[in-house]
């Protein structure tokens, strides 16, 4: 049985009122979606108080799910519907959490700081874009969701994805060139 059969099975039983499962669940699927809307609200508390509403949800919703997406998808589809609100309040200034990075141990110090570097900018930059841009960066790089997904989650055309991801690449790519980033990586 894979993750996403159980996850199926573990919804089947939140529908029956099963509160282990939606446990379960949280255990799963929490810092995934805390994650998400820390990246959106910019905003730990916020995160926090969305990543909570959106298990709430799961309890609400369970006996409607229909097995059309992953869990995970769904998850975040009802996460993103909670975080507009939350980001159109959003201060100018970025106060979005930052995973920390694995080093790469055949880097050398220099290397280290130019992609330390290159990483807060690209945040910085990815910050300032308007929030359908931000959205699809955020879900497609930070969370490893297909432009599928990233479709259902969002509710829009797999095309409208592909539109946003395209401009958002391109804004990306032309906000590092004029800050003197070479588009390579460190």
């Amino acid at each position: 049985m894979t993750a996403a059969e159980t996850d199926r099975a573990l919804v089947e039983r939140v529908a029956k009122g099963d509160r282990a499962a939606v446990r379960l669940l949280f255990m799963r699927h929490h810092a995934r979606v805390y994650r998400f809307a820390a990246r959106q609200t910019g905003s730990e508390l916020k995160a926090d108080d969305i990543a909570n509403e959106v298990f709430l949800e799961l309890w609400r919703q369970a006996p409607a799910f229909e097995d059309r997406s992953e869990v995970s998808t769904w998850l975040l589809g009802i996460a993103s519907r909670r975080c507009p609100c939350c980001a159109r309040r959003r201060k100018t200034g970025s106060t979005t959490m930052t995973r920390p990075q694995l080093a790469d141990g055949a880097d050398t110090p220099e290397v280290v700081t130019m992609k330390e570097d290159k990483a807060a900018a690209l945040r910085r930059f990815t910050d300032v874009m308007p929030e359908e841009h931000r959205t699809v960066i955020d879900l497609a790089y930070y969370h490893g969701q297909s432009v599928s997904e990233i479709g259902e989650v969002l509710g829009i055309p797999v095309a409208t994805v592909k539109t946003r991801m395209f401009y958002a690449r391109k804004k990306l790519g032309e906000a590092l060139k004029a800050a003197g980033y070479d588009r390579g990586w460190p």
